[in-house]
């Protein structure tokens, strides 16, 4: 059975709510797991109890700072913080921590700016040596959503994550931001899925409900899956409605 995470960023809110209460909707609804974003602008204190409340599991978060690795001057603030992040998700049980390359910085090469990525994510490597966690780099979208982003194109991340050459790093592979950039995803991961920490699904255009746009979502899933990917299926995407029996259904339409 594939296994789904709600991002709780979007999945289940209500205005004004408080952000662990997510977490409750997101039992109440029969989600196995949740994943979110930040974590320094939150009471982890309320998230664990909610989570140890539900016995629900935790995907994954965000490697904090969210500052460029494109940039050399970043290198010891991103990895101080890293060890700060793996605390948090070993202390919510989480085994993903998901990084974003940063923009395209006009005062570095594209090599130099490469060689950047490279440095810190293999001294990230040794932080996360043992501790249980994986840190995926994610590639993101330069038409719609991340315009001046470094790391649009998925190939060329797994080709970063081959040179960095660790077990600890992989990266985050979402098929909206994939699909947006006009990849095929059996040409792009070809057979490197071992490389892939976790997946992110949402459909185009609008980054909406699966099933709600052209992404042949499930499609991509199932070669995935064949493939061996073994982790969960992220649901990051802006709902059309709060309802849970939209997100049961979503679940249902994507083989859960």
């Amino acid at each position: 059975m594939r296994q789904f995470s709600a991002c709780i960023e979007w999945l289940f809110a209500r205005d004004g709510d408080a952000f662990a209460d997510r977490i409750r909707r997101a039992h109440e609804a029969g989600v196995a797991a949740i994943e979110f974003w930040h974590w320094r602008n939150k009471d982890l204190g309320a998230i664990a109890t909610a989570v140890a409340e539900t016995g629900i599991a935790v995907s994954g978060m965000v490697a904090e700072p969210m500052i460029a690795l494109t940039n050399p001057a970043n290198k010891e603030a991103w990895l101080e913080g890293l060890h700060q992040s793996v605390a948090v998700a070993q202390r919510l049980g989480a085994s993903v921590l998901i990084a974003q390359a940063g923009d395209d910085l006009p005062e570095f090469s594209r090599a130099e700016q490469r060689a950047s990525l490279i440095e810190t994510l293999t001294a990230g490597a040794d932080i996360l040596k043992g501790s249980g966690v994986r840190l995926g780099l994610e590639p993101l979208n330069t038409k719609i959503d991340h315009v001046g982003y470094y790391l649009s194109s998925t190939a060329e991340g797994l080709d970063i994550v081959d040179e960095v050459g660790r077990p600890e790093i992989g990266i985050v592979y979402d098929l909206y931001h994939s699909a947006v950039m006009g990849e095929n995803t059996q040409e792009v991961v070809a057979d490197r899925i071992d490389r892939i920490v976790h997946l992110h699904v949402a459909d185009h255009p609008g980054r909406g409900d699966p099933g709600t746009g052209r992404i042949d979502l499930r499609e991509r899933l199932d070669w995935l899956f064949a493939q061996g990917y073994r982790g969960r299926v992220g649901l990051e995407y802006r709902p059309a409605t709060s309802d849970a029996a939209a997100v049961r259904a979503v679940i249902k339409s994507l083989g859960g």
